[in-house]
């Protein structure tokens, strides 16, 4: 009976690997390898030659609100949103010591006047008293001369520094009304009523009291990378999208370009700055912008898509069908964007050139669940006993 089971055995053994080698073999069988090619014809258009960029709105003319004297922030006459004129009072700051200073400096220059009437008439004494003295008090009267000469110099030039400081303490005392550098619109508040400045300019992270943009000067500003920087110049022109206004698109032209770079992570990109042909009012600064910049334009040119260009040994060719067999034209190519070259020589207009070519096989054998597979008998669900 053992002697019969694992005969038996190796029966079913012997199927199993027949049955494999057999379904490999149909598997492997195949039909032979089939090609197509994909073409295009050649046609004549206009070729754009653009950098892709990105970055945001920003305001050209702005200024930072912040006055150089402290004090307590006192009738703020402004919100954020309101238009001002060059010149208008934006708040107050109050601080006594201005009033202080200003008085104790006037004061001080009145003392510089009368020190140099008191130096002009010891000297005008002096003189006289030279005049008069004899041969013994001269030489007294000579020296008390040249004192009154120096005190004269001495208090003209006390008069020049204490005008001066005097001009200073009074141009602080006017800065008490804080008044608005250019016109344009007040973009942000960063003070109240009651505030320190003092404590405000100490903290290191504060923004500027006020900050005011003229949004007639909205630009946007992109970073080009080191790579395109070259092929971008002044004058050129641009298209730009924005993330938060859909189906939004203007037009303008590069207006200033930084000479200087910044390294980012190992990328060194430039600012780009894009002034718009014309402006939306939903544009507000700080937008995200992506910007399209026209480097290069070729008119009535023969074009061809970017896939149909191969290069060998540094010389580029395209593909012409020649009864059914691809054949290799050099060609000589010019200007290029993401989609399509230039054609300079090589092909003419109406010629179909290769764009891809498509390989295919169809397997002779049948699928795994097909009527010849094979089935062991003694191997389904419930297994040899």
């Amino acid at each position: 009976m053992k002697f019969i089971k694992k005969h038996y055995l190796w029966v079913i053994v012997g199927l199993v690997i027949i049955g494999g080698s057999y379904y490999w073999y149909a598997k492997s069988k195949t039909a032979p390898a089939t090609v197509q090619y994909k073409t295009i014809t050649v046609t004549k258009g206009t070729l754009i030659s653009s950098i892709s960029s990105s970055g945001n709105v920003i305001v050209d003319d702005s200024a930072n609100i912040d006055p150089t004297i402290t004090g307590t922030v006192t009738n703020l006459s402004v919100a954020i949103g309101d238009e001002v004129k060059k010149g208008q009072l934006l708040f107050s700051i109050e601080n006594d010591e201005l009033s202080v200073n200003t008085t104790k400096a006037h004061a001080s220059y009145l003392q510089s006047l009368a020190s140099l009437e008191n130096a002009k008439a010891t000297k005008s004494e002096a003189k006289d008293n030279l005049e008069d003295a004899n041969s013994d008090e001269k030489s007294i009267f000579k020296r008390k001369l040249e004192a009154a000469e120096i005190s004269i110099n001495v208090a003209e030039e006390n008069i020049k520094s204490s005008w001066e400081n005097y001009q200073n303490e009074k141009a602080n005392y006017a800065k008490r009304n804080v008044l608005a550098s250019i016109s344009g619109t007040v973009n942000a508040i960063n003070i109240k009523n009651g505030d320190d400045l003092s404590r405000l300019s100490s903290n290191s992270n504060s923004s500027a009291p006020i900050i005011i943009g003229d949004l007639a000067t909205l630009k946007a500003q992109v970073q080009v990378n080191e790579v395109d920087i070259s092929n971008v110049s002044i004058g050129q022109k641009a298209t730009m999208t924005f993330n938060g206004i859909e189906e939004l698109s203007l037009t303008g032209k590069v207006e200033k370009m930084d000479s200087l770079g910044t390294l980012t992570s190992g990328v060194v990109t430039y600012n780009v700055t894009i002034g718009f042909d014309s402006l939306d009012k939903r544009i507000k600064p700080a937008m995200s912008v992506s910007a399209s910049i026209i480097t290069d334009v070729a008119q009535d040119v023969l074009l061809v898509p970017n896939s149909a260009i191969k290069t060998q040994n540094g010389i580029s060719y395209v593909q012409f069908l020649t009864n059914g067999t691809p054949e290799q034209i050099p060609v000589e190519i010019g200007l290029s964007n993401n989609t399509d070259t230039q054609m300079v020589s090589g092909v003419k207009e109406g010629d179909n050139v290769i764009t891809q070519t498509i390989k295919s096989s169809a397997s002779s054998a049948t699928s795994e669940s097909g009527g010849n597979s094979l089935r062991v008998p003694g191997l389904g669900g419930g297994g040899f006993r």
